[in-house]
């Protein structure tokens, strides 16, 4: 099992929620690492703007690529690479997403970068993590969802 950090928007959250957490998309430049996701693996997503981490998801397939217009960032990007989830632990209440500055001091993988700049091992659409910092995350995740952990 690989863990994929997925940074996006709330609003792009929200569009994965709308489709019922049966597919996501992740840019186009990014194909190589499309490549890499497999079934099996985890989704941790992290949500811009609010800072914070949303929820997780199973991947189910492998990727292909569709360009019907789900998911938006600048003007021309479709995120055309996509795979199939299930979801595992989601936070539907925007109120209870949960704070990744609550958590920068558990996880590793933010430790790469100064302190005063962890914000920058977000930056970026995908990427793989540390299975610790994933079960850090998603038992942050299961406690604001009211799951047993």
């Amino acid at each position: 099992m690989t863990v994929w950090c997925l940074t996006t928007s709330p609003e792009n959250f929200a569009k994965t929620a709308e489709h019922g957490w049966t597919v996501q998309g992740i840019k186009s430049r990014r194909e190589k690492t499309a490549a890499k996701i497999r079934p099996g693996d985890k989704v941790v997503y992290y949500l811009t703007k609010v800072v914070a981490f949303g929820g997780v998801v199973d991947v189910i397939s492998t990727y292909f690529e569709d360009h019907e217009p789900i998911w938006t960032s600048k003007p021309g990007e479709d995120y055309p690479w996509r795979f199939e989830i299930a979801p595992d632990v989601v936070v539907t209440d925007p109120g209870r997403w949960v704070a990744a500055d609550e958590l920068r001091e558990h996880l590793e993988f933010p430790k790469k970068w100064p302190a005063e700049h962890w914000k920058l091992a977000f930056q970026g659409n995908v990427r793989a993590w540390p299975e610790h910092d994933y079960l850090v995350v998603r038992k942050a995740l299961e406690e604001a969802a009211g799951q047993p952990g």
